[in-house]
């Protein structure tokens, strides 16, 4: 077994309370890009707009077409499934090793694999509500709507509950995942470049024994590491099974 591999096995091994924390490359190997790699969601143009551009408040308000032109075609993989990594860290929570799953995705693996306490700092696209009346609807009915999906009972648009550019993370969500973080011995940030804030700045909440960085390629974060394990997560998840 690899040297970090084993490693980390025994820092979860010795752990009470590990807080994990994910951003897209965990469910990257369900076939859903990740942002900004090569053939991302952020490459190239669309309509001649950035995507960041496209995923931001102004562009649902003012361009609502437009926005849902991208969120439709770029946003949602309803036939995702849990990859080797949602199913590891899922079983470490049902064992009482694993406190909660912070996450940056919106593509609601972590809950599919079984996971229970998990902060969605920037929404789901499984949740959509009227933004006049406030009703709420699933995933299937932004699918199978035509055009800008529309309330059955009002008719105002329906948006997703994902937090967009220029939009507020819900005070409580973040709240949560601080308090958690802080009460961990061990946080485990896996598939993230740590390169978005405020999501970002949530390992300065970290003050326990082992701070655990697993990704691709080296981050923005990585000298606050005690430990680094360079891979894909989910074979990294495989090899601690092994």
């Amino acid at each position: 077994m690899d040297g970090n591999i084993a490693r980390l096995k025994n820092v979860i091994d010795e752990a009470e309370r590990i807080v994990l924390f994910t951003g897209a490359g965990v469910s990257v190997p369900s076939g859903i890009p990740d942002f900004r790699s090569a053939g991302g969601i952020y490459e190239g143009k669309f309509a001649g707009y950035d995507a960041e551009y496209m995923l931001s408040h102004s562009c649902l308000v003012n361009n609502t077409q437009l926005f849902f032109d991208f969120y439709k075609s770029k946003m949602l993989y309803p036939d995702a499934q849990p990859n080797a990594a949602h199913l590891y860290f899922a079983e470490l929570e049902r064992r009482g090793k694993l406190l909660s799953t912070v996450t940056q995705n919106i593509d609601g693996l972590h809950q599919a694999a079984g996971a229970k306490r998990v902060w969605e700092l920037h929404g789901s696209v499984k949740r959509n509500r009227c933004a006049k009346c406030g009703a709420r609807y699933d995933e299937e009915f932004i699918l199978a709507s035509e055009g800008v999906p529309r309330c059955e009972k009002c008719g105002g648009v329906v948006r997703p509950c994902v937090v967009l550019y220029g939009e507020n993370l819900d005070g409580d969500v973040l709240q949560g995942a601080v308090d958690d973080i802080a009460r961990a011995d061990v946080l485990i940030i896996a598939g993230t470049s740590l390169a978005v804030y405020p999501a970002a700045a949530l390992p300065d909440c970290f003050g326990g024994r082992e701070l655990v960085l697993i990704n691709k390629t080296p981050t923005a974060r990585d000298d606050i590491a005690t430990l680094t394990v360079y891979g894909d997560v989910a074979e990294v998840c495989r090899a601690l099974e092994g």
